[in-house]
């Protein structure tokens, strides 16, 4: 097919600076992705006190950040900067016991070095308090920037990204770079790949982007991804299969933050409802990564008097066969802009366009469709499948479908119905005159769902139908009664380490023991369901009904301690996450 030829953007991309076919069977599987880095303020394994930089020593890719000297935790002086690359102290090394692959030890480097160096595009991103507007109601939240979603970050896959995250909120954060299999030490999850970023500082995230495919950044630290901290990254394919005349990034979100009072951990704090938070080692930092402090844990009790009550009571949802959610949002949207103010994508009749769909959501499976239009599925998480034809999409919380359509002559509504809870997000595609449309009651949302089990993967990134070395079973448990989601009645703890080999075949299965859905979320790797057929389509995160079980298989490719958890926020943060550990 040809390569498209025009492309409409939604949104504006970052300045970037400086210049800029997975074999899925070799070596046991396709490539992790690669990456250097930098030090900046408060690095992951760098000592918070003097800022040395654990990783320059061997690492031909570590560079200086010129951002290095900043932050209440670097080193002072005009020697600094540079200086933390030529020590070799200091590695961060997580809590835990001994014998696994660190984030930064030689085997993460060493699978680094195969992918080799290219490109290097550079982005900045400010996490910071700030005003949205949402299309009316204006609220005070954080967020990358002024502006909900982030702004994209796109660069083509054999790019190294380069992206310095500096921290202007009240508290500690990190980024986690959703999808992307990179080194471990990139991978920006608190007290178990690096530090946190401390109030004031900045952190340099450098690693390369092997595979083209929808992702995104989002905070990795307690609740704020439930506040606006989230932005596309859109990793192109420099010889894109695809024929399409214009592309659509859509973004769904449920939304709480800065509403009548409201915020994510008061939120929290209703729905345990005076229940001790269930005992969770996580390590250093806040929230999710570790114990509060004092002070913030005073906050966020405090919190839990903050705004009306948020929980939901009695949510049911026939698509997933149970609840569908415990939080009574009072916003949904699409592109950060609610149904009465929608964002609009403007096209013509006739053109093919790409719709690039993440939910950003933090307790919500949406079910999209666009009025008057079939769509093409031709990618889930980043991964091709063979094109499979629908009238709606199922997309529960991180998960990331592409589709293609062709636009006809009007004004279309593109309706997210917040499953299970009673309301919807709307955008509106524009190719015509009209008004837009009265009703978003669209018949499509009752039409046919193509479930993520029933794609099949292309040829190209189907992973070999090989015997597993090794199978882990997890059994999802707890309950909305007591809020004590975790895995096999196990709270998270940053000690936990599930054994794995590099060069293993390892088979996962999830069973869902609780009347809820959870879509599980693998760190640094893509799976494949085993469903319709032998080898099913490549993903990262994927939904487990309640009382139902999926079986996934992945290779052991890239070594590190890896997060397995659910993407409900309120879920992973009231303890369903655990650790995938690689053996030394």
């Amino acid at each position: 097919m040809d390569k498209h030829t025009r492309r409409t953007l939604l949104g504006t991309s970052i300045v970037a600076i400086g210049s800029g076919v997975l074999a899925a069977c070799s070596r046991g599987g396709s490539p992790s992705g690669t990456g250097s880095h930098s030090a900046a303020a408060s690095p992951p394994g760098a000592d918070p006190h003097t800022g040395a930089n654990p990783y320059a020593a061997g690492d031909p890719y570590a560079v200086a950040s010129p951002h290095a000297g900043s932050g209440p935790h670097a080193e002072a002086g005009p020697h600094a900067r540079g200086r933390a690359f030529r020590e070799s102290g200091g590695t961060f090394v997580p809590k835990g016991p001994k014998g696994y692959v660190n984030p930064s030890d030689p085997e993460v480097i060493a699978v680094e070095k195969e992918r080799g160096p290219g490109p290097v595009r550079r982005f900045r991103l400010i996490a910071t308090e700030t005003s949205l507007d949402l299309g009316g109601p204006t609220v005070r939240t954080w967020a990358y920037g002024d502006r909900l979603p982030g702004k994209e970050i796109r660069v083509t896959a054999g790019d190294i990204l380069d992206l310095t995250l500096a921290n202007h909120l009240p508290e500690a954060t990190t980024l986690h770079s959703h999808g992307i299999r990179m080194r471990c030490d990139m991978d920006g999850v608190p007290g178990l790949t690096q530090y946190s970023i401390r109030p004031g500082a900045d952190f340099n995230y450098r690693f390369a982007v092997t595979h083209p495919g929808t992702y995104w950044l989002h905070s990795h630290s307690g609740l704020q991804v439930d506040r606006g901290l989230y932005a596309p990254l859109i990793i192109e394919d420099p010889r894109e299969p695809l024929s399409y005349d214009k592309e659509w990034v859509i973004v769904l979100d449920d939304w709480v933050d800065g509403v009548a009072g409201s915020t994510p951990d008061g939120v929290l704090a209703q729905l345990l409802d005076g229940k001790k938070m269930a005992h969770m080692d996580m390590g250093e930092g806040t929230s999710h990564d570790g114990s509060r402090h004092a002070d913030e844990g005073a906050r966020w009790h405090a919190d839990k008097h903050a705004g009306p009550s948020r929980v939901l009571h009695g949510s049911r949802s026939r698509m997933l066969q149970g609840e569908g959610g415990n939080v009574d949002y009072p916003f949904y949207l699409i592109n950060g802009r609610l149904p009465h103010a929608p964002s609009v994508f403007r096209a013509r009749p006739g053109e093919r366009i790409r719709l690039r769909i993440i939910n950003a959501g933090s307790e919500t499976a949406f079910r999209v469709a666009l009025g008057g239009h079939k769509m093409t599925i031709t990618h889930t998480d980043g991964y091709p499948v063979q094109h499979a034809r629908t009238d709606a999409l199922l997309i529960g919380m991180a998960e990331r479908y592409d589709v293609l359509i062709t636009a006809k002559d009007g004004v279309f509504p593109l309706v997210a119905l917040a499953e299970g809870k009673d309301a919807r997000a709307m955008a509106i595609l524009r190719t015509g005159g009209g008004a837009p449309p009265r009703s978003v009651h669209l018949r499509e949302l009752n039409g046919q769902v193509v479930p993520a089990r029933r794609l099949v993967p292309q040829d190209s990134v189907a992973l070999c139908n090989r015997r597993p070395d090794r199978e882990l079973r997890f059994r999802l448990t707890g309950g909305h009664r007591k809020y004590d989601w975790s895995f096999d009645h196990q709270p998270y703890s940053v000690t936990q380490r599930h054994p794995i080999r590099q060069g293993e075949r390892v088979r996962l299965t999830l069973i869902n023991a609780t009347d809820m859905f959870h879509p599980v979320h693998l760190h640094g790797h893509t799976f494949a369901l085993k469903g319709f057929g032998a080898v099913g389509a490549r993903k990262d995160t994927s939904l487990v009904l309640p009382h139902r079980k999926i079986v996934v298989d992945f290779n052991a490719d890239n070594p590190g301690l890896w997060m397995l958890h659910c993407h409900n926020q309120y879920h992973s943060e009231s303890g369903m996450m655990t650790i995938l550990g690689y053996r030394k």
